[in-house]
């Protein structure tokens, strides 16, 4: 279903002073009717059409709709979708007309909401704290929003191609983009993104390694990389952003950016994970020791030689070598002993 946009019953005040005044007309008729009535029997000929306008004449002041920017009304008649009204105005359309938003009670946040007695607890509270004007404004309110709003899901525990769990959320910015496919294409758009955003975030997790792994290909080019969740979360993000926004197209929603907003391993597995971490890091340091350790050595070597400041045989050069790189690699500081004896 294509979107038809209404742009041409941006004249709602013409019609508001209309009936106004039809109304007050019509009150005036059935006074004049009861006060002249039995004096002059041609006013009764007035009170009929008075009284009758009195009691159907609220019908037209239902067709008066107001919009604020960025905000949509798609309208049916009798079941038949006729179009949208979009941009702010005050629009007169059909009073027989009805508004159709059926996300329109639904509180976009965590998907886990449903179950969750603890937050509707807090959301029921929030509500009956609104005043009575602000529960029923929202309550009848079946306007569509077009500005960009966040879906921030719970967090996930997926399992990365390696199969350790990690929890994972994302942030997706999205609009709607077409609001008769919103309204009509699925039964209700926010939680379709909502589910639709869960299933992308748990396909594409699953492709990559937490960390940068040997022999992963995680580009399906059938070549090992260096992607990882950790050091590519700006690939990752836009992948989930494009699979979402393919599978959101039918329902009229454009994803607008996703981003990664929590990412760590899943706390049975986390400590583990920190011990590898620093045994890895110690490795890296201890091999950076020793490279330098090694250069040290052999520079001073070459000096003394160089210099000729003491001739060392073989056996010295081994001894001094080891001396240093104990002295060079060791967690503690030498303690210094001073040879006062003859060097051989």
């Amino acid at each position: 279903m294509e979107e038809k946009v209404i742009s041409n019953r941006r004249n709602g005040m013409l019609f508001l002073i209309l009936w106004i005044a039809l109304y007050a007309a019509s009150v005036f008729l059935f006074i004049a009717g009861i006060v002249r009535g039995e004096e002059d029997s041609p006013y009764l000929l007035f009170f009929i059409p008075g009284i009758i306008w009195m009691c159907i004449g609220w019908v037209p002041f239902a067709g008066l709709k107001i919009l604020k920017p960025q905000e949509a009304l798609v309208l049916t008649l009798f079941g038949k979708y006729i179009g949208t009204l979009k941009g702010a105005g005050f629009y007169y359309v059909n009073p027989f007309c009805q508004a159709v938003n059926p996300a329109a009670k639904t509180h976009l946040g965590q998907s886990g909401d449903v179950d969750d007695a603890d937050k509707n607890k807090k959301y029921f509270s929030k509500y009956l704290s609104q005043s009575s004007s602000s529960r029923a404004e929202n309550a009848v309110s079946k306007k569509i929003s077009l500005k960009a709003m966040t879906l921030s899901n719970a967090k996930q525990k997926v399992n990365d191609v390696l199969g350790n769990p990690i929890e994972i959320s994302v942030a997706v910015i999205w609009r709607v983009d077409d609001t008769a496919k919103a309204v009509f294409n699925v039964d209700n758009y926010k939680e379709y993104l909502s589910l639709q955003a869960d299933a992308a975030v748990r396909d594409i997790v699953k492709i990559y390694p937490y960390d940068v792994a040997p022999n992963i290909d995680t580009t399906g080019d059938g070549q090992a990389d260096d992607g990882s969740l950790r050091g590519s979360t700006t690939v990752v993000a836009e992948r989930i952003r494009a699979m979402i926004q393919s599978k959101v197209a039918d329902a009229g929603l454009e994803i607008t950016e996703a981003r990664i907003t929590y990412l760590a391993y899943a706390p049975e597995i986390a400590a583990a994970m920190l011990q590898r971490q620093q045994a890895s890091a110690v490795i890296d340091a201890r091999k950076m020791i020793v490279d330098g350790a090694v250069g040290m050595v052999e520079m001073a070597l070459d000096k003394l030689s160089e210099k000729d400041i003491v001739d060392l045989d073989e056996e010295r050069k081994a001894a001094m070598v080891s001396n240093l790189l104990v002295v060079l690699c060791g967690n503690r500081d030498a303690q210094p002993v001073v040879n006062s004896g003859s060097l051989y």
